[in-house]
């Protein structure tokens, strides 16, 4: 099992548990995510905690993350990235498309304040 997934009410908590996030692990991150947002799914935090390396196919799986997160109206937020994994990012200009926080818990009260603004904003 190269990821766990927890199901909580506002938010889907994605762990991924092994140190090398690429292509021998993108695709079925990838194709869980679809899953997961076919159901209903539209917050995600994941925790990269494990993850000590990443490519481009591990870059792209963040971006579908975040895509299918954005067109369903929801967030994705990572969290808990070693520094190596932080670079990468940085220098492929991600940072500033993708949200970052320092831990699971930051990254769940981001997400529930968001999922908060948007549901008062429906009352307008």
């Amino acid at each position: 099992m190269n990821f766990q997934i927890e199901k909580k009410e506002k938010y889907t908590l994605i762990k991924v548990l092994i140190e090398k996030l690429d292509n021998n692990v993108s695709p079925s991150l990838k194709s869980e995510l679809v899953v997961l947002t076919t159901e209903g799914v539209k917050n995600i935090v994941m925790d990269l905690t494990a993850v000590r390396y990443c490519d481009s196919s591990g870059l792209s799986a963040i971006l579908v993350a975040n895509r299918l997160c954005k067109n369903a109206n929801g967030s994705f937020v990572l969290c808990s990235i070693q520094e190596a994994v932080k670079k990468l990012i940085s220098i492929s200009q991600l940072d500033s498309i993708l949200k970052i926080t320092n831990s699971v818990d930051e990254a769940v009260d981001y997400v529930v304040m968001e999922e908060v603004d948007r549901e008062l904003g429906e009352d307008d």
